[in-house]
């Protein structure tokens, strides 16, 4: 019972990572229809672009707990102005073009994105440093610490505030108009562009905030980090429904679970044969089962096919 608790623990806070990076794959796709594939790459840029602000402000006597806030704004900072740059050269040019192109456009700015990233950070791994007060709590023999409390609560709270935004905001009415029908959008006086814009920039500021969680979860920051991280991120969202924003949230978490609990058993279900290294297995094999099955993910709608 402890281990199957313990690997749910795990789960969760992984699942909460998983589920805000999914937040804006699922917003872009909404918009656009658009499958934003260097999406993980700006979690990778957050994470790094924050320790280095981290590492200019470590000896500055501010509480440590104030510089990683700092260091979250500014790397906010820098993916928004990122996010906006990647919209408006790489994917506006496109938006008539046959969908294959921005999907393979979206593939290039990843692999730019990485490159880039390397001659900025260097190849090696990056330690990150512990800044949130250390503590380890235990519950019903199994344990787990602040910085996982962290992410669970500021995941949620950010899944509420987006949700508010999108359905209480006259923001959230223009993005749910453009996404809708951009044309007649634009006759009811909303500029399509802007919003378009201002989705990417929201989008790449929760990817910072995912990159920073991530980076202080494992104490690890490096240049590759975003790829797989983007690409289970975009199997939460579609296992969730894709352009669903609880249904990112939803398949966020169940996909964290699902991989927390196949590493926890899958060496007594193989008798050894395979060990927990092989957790991205469960990703991808969920990823294959939705969409055999369920294309539309679990909170997904059929739509009908954009022209």
């Amino acid at each position: 019972m402890d281990i199957f608790l313990q690997q749910l623990i795990n789960g969760l806070t992984l699942g909460s990572i998983y589920a805000l990076v999914a937040l804006g794959y699922t917003m872009v796709y909404g918009i656009l229809g658009l499958i934003n594939f260097a999406h993980g790459e700006v979690v990778m840029i957050g994470a790094l672009s924050s320790l280095t602000f981290v590492r200019l402000l470590e000896n500055s006597g501010l509480p440590g707990t104030l510089v990683l806030l700092i260091g979250l704004l500014l790397a906010a900072l820098v993916c928004m102005t990122l996010g906006f740059a990647i919209e408006r050269v790489a994917y506006r040019p496109l938006r008539s073009a046959p969908r294959l192109a921005p999907l393979i456009t979206a593939i290039g700015v990843s692999i730019v994105l990485q490159q880039l990233a390397m001659l900025i950070w260097g190849r090696g791994y990056h330690s990150v440093p512990a800044l949130l007060p250390a503590g380890r709590h235990e519950f019903l023999g199994a344990s787990f610490t602040n910085v996982q409390v962290v992410i669970v609560v500021v995941a949620a709270l950010t899944m509420v505030g987006l949700t508010l935004l999108v359905n209480r905001t006259r923001l959230g009415r223009a993005m749910r108009a453009t996404a809708e029908n951009p044309a007649i959008a634009g006759l009811m006086g909303v500029d399509a562009d802007r919003i378009i814009s201002l989705t990417f920039v929201i989008g790449s500021a929760l990817a910072a905030l995912a990159g920073v969680l991530v980076s202080a979860n494992y104490g690890i920051a490096h240049y590759h980090m975003g790829f797989i991280l983007g690409l289970k991120a975009f199997t939460a969202a579609v296992l969730g429904g894709i352009g669903n924003l609880a249904g990112a949230m939803v398949g966020g978490v169940l996909l964290g679970v699902i991989e927390a609990l196949g590493a926890g058993y899958i060496g007594d279900l193989t008798g050894g044969v395979l060990g927990s290294h092989y957790q991205d297995v469960f990703a991808f094999f969920v990823l294959i089962v939705v969409l055999v099955f369920r294309p539309s993910g679990l909170m997904g709608e059929k739509v009908a096919e954009r022209a």
